[in-house]
């Protein structure tokens, strides 16, 4: 699609729209006068010239930072003395979606820090409250919002007012250039969290010294609490996230949104990603849980599996394709729609490979070369000991010239003939199942087809590329698949709801706020 997409709209438009999103807001509205351009203002109300601010604000030092403020379009802008990667907020901060917030730099809540240099972790920090219907946009690779161990984000929207984080050349009167915005044109979001990853020894989490480093942006992260609560993400979109920050290395980039060792406490629900530079979600260990996903159109993994991550999924619908980027070029997104990696540093008893229970997946992959690094659009990869099992899952790829569907390395070979990482009542729609010269497993253990390792519980089944598995709406489960779902209430009762359908869809369901998340999400991405 063309990237201005579903964002582009006029100040008008926008300035009508947030009129319309009321709420109460934790901070106290000042005045300031017009011709004020320092972002650190005392609260004042009694002149007739002065418009009020509608800013966020929070104290430092005994000095009042706010926003400047743009009644015009109705814009917040907040700059690098406001909060930036060197500027933690320590107070506790709310958005109102009365504005569209603008940050020049990184929102960074609570205090990065590595215990061994002599800091303390305040457990009890600071917390990002975003209300229902904003938004908060970005331009530049390296900005990002990063919840630090101890600090909270609260953003719960609604399917009628999610919250937005997208790129500040989605609103026109930031967008100086005119292009519309790409992939990368922000860093996304950093939750840190005290949950168990293999990225710190038993005996650093015993002496509470567990100090893992963050990819893309050095944060800490890891304890020993996979119950820990960061706070709550629900009905938000991200889009046109991650990138490389400046002087990092290749590879060490930034995600749509990176959980890094995050608790089950925590709460993921109603995501949508889309036009990511790098992966969608990244989870570096820990046991957070989430539920009804989307990630369409990013470059590299949908879902990134790392470091011992223990959390259940539910409803996830993965999209590949092809955008427009800001050069008018048109570029295939989309490398694997699950990486699945169990190990990344030391596992043992008490931080084990990742062993993730997924359900009710449609991941639909393209015949195309991922722009991000020149890999082939795949469904699943395995690798580094990886015991996930997914269930009541559609993969499709409707052709195969230069792609497949399920990829594996020689780490996750052994876990592949024991069934230790397994499919269950699933449907492969695959042109080609395996790399050609891969479609067969060998170990010490002994040896299995992919094909057969796909259909080992006897129902799931591996078709080809023109099997009707999705609906004529392109996302939803057809209903002349007859597989039985698992039941994943009998895998764990406390998260998984009953299904009567495989995939991420249900091919009865036309109204419900998951139906039509998808749906628009789907809308999105489709809009070449």
């Amino acid at each position: 699609m063309t990237l201005k997409g579903l964002f582009n709209v006029s100040t008008i438009a926008l300035a009508l729209s947030l009129a319309g999103c009321g709420g109460d807001i934790n901070v106290t509205p000042t005045t300031i006068d017009n011709s004020t351009t320092t972002t650190t203002t005392t609260n004042t109300t009694d002149s007739s010239d002065e418009d009020t601010n509608l800013c966020a604000s929070y104290e430092s030092d005994g000095d009042t930072l706010q926003g400047t403020y743009d009644s015009t379009n109705e814009i917040c802008t907040y700059d690098t003395s406001f909060a930036s990667a060197s500027n933690e907020i320590l107070e506790d901060l709310t958005l109102s979606s009365d504005v569209v917030h603008y940050f020049k730099s990184s929102l960074i809540m609570g205090e990065s820090c590595d215990t061994s240099q002599g800091c303390t972790i305040e457990e009890d920090g600071p917390t990002l409250t975003i209300e229902a219907g904003t938004t908060i946009v970005f331009d530049n690779s390296s900005s990002r919002v990063q919840i630090n161990r101890g600090a909270n984000i609260e953003a719960e929207g609604s399917y009628d007012s999610p919250i937005t984080f997208t790129s500040a050349n989605t609103i026109d009167a930031l967008d100086s250039v005119g292009a519309g915005p790409s992939p990368q044109d922000w860093g996304g979001i950093m939750i840190d969290g005290f949950g168990i990853t293999d990225q710190c020894t038993d005996a650093e989490r015993a002496a509470g010294s567990c100090n893992a480093e963050s990819e893309g942006a050095v944060t800490y992260y890891g304890g020993s609490d996979n119950t820990d609560d960061s706070g709550t993400l629900k009905f938000v979109k991200i889009h046109y996230a991650g990138g490389l920050p400046a002087g990092a290395e290749t590879g060490n980039d930034l995600n749509s949104l990176s959980l890094f060792a995050v608790g089950s406490g925590t709460e993921i629900d109603y995501i949508d990603i889309y036009a990511g530079y790098d992966d969608g979600i990244e989870l570096f260990g820990g046991a957070v849980n989430f539920k009804h996903v989307v990630v369409t159109d990013t470059q590299d993994d949908s879902i990134d599996i790392d470091a011992g991550w223990q959390g259940n999924a539910q409803y996830l619908f993965i999209k590949h394709g092809t955008v427009v980027n800001s050069s008018g070029e048109t570029i295939a997104m989309g490398n694997g729609g699950f990486e699945a990696d169990g190990e990344k540093g030391d596992t043992s008893a008490e931080a084990p490979a990742s062993a993730p229970q997924i359900a009710n997946v449609t991941v639909i992959t393209t015949d195309d070369i991922s722009v991000r690094d020149s890999d082939p659009s795949i469904g699943i990869k395995l690798d580094d000991s990886i015991s996930a099992t997914w269930y009541n899952t559609i993969l499709q790829k409707e052709a195969a010239t230069q792609t497949w569907c399920i990829n594996y390395s020689s780490d996750a070979a052994d876990n592949i003939v024991t069934n230790t990482t397994a499919i269950k009542t699933s449907y492969a729609a695959c042109a080609q199942l395996a790399a050609t010269g891969s479609e067969t497993v060998t170990t010490d253990s002994g040896s299995v087809t992919i094909e057969g390792w796909f259909t080992e519980d006897g129902t799931s089944v591996v078709g080809n590329g023109s099997d009707t598995v999705l609906a004529d709406n392109g996302f939803s489960t057809s209903s002349e698949l007859s597989i039985t779902p698992t039941d994943m209430t009998t895998i764990d009762a406390d998260f998984f709801e009953t299904t009567d359908f495989i995939g991420a869809v249900s091919p009865t369901d036309t109204t419900s706020d998951w139906y039509n998340w998808v749906s628009d999400a789907f809308a999105n991405a489709d809009d070449e």
